[in-house]
């Protein structure tokens, strides 16, 4: 595994009223959702950047309105 560190204000993590591991998580989840839904990811990879089951990454999408249905866009 590859680790990636990042600088972050504190601000960062008391605006999500979280510690750095709950917030590396939080920020791993957005990314893989943004690169989903960017159509540079599968859902199979995402979830697995993420840290989660691919249907826990499904039910995450939910949450950021995105949708686990590929649209094709002409």
């Amino acid at each position: 595994m590859v680790h990636v560190t990042i600088d972050m204000p504190e601000e960062a993590l008391a605006a999500f009223r979280t510690g750095p591991k709950d917030f590396a998580q939080e920020l791993r989840l957005t990314a893989a959702v943004k690169w989903y839904e960017m159509r540079r990811l599968s859902q199979e990879r995402a979830a697995k950047i993420a840290g989660v089951s691919r249907a826990a990454f499904i039910e995450a999408l939910s949450k950021y309105a995105v949708s686990p249905f590929p649209v094709v866009r002409r």
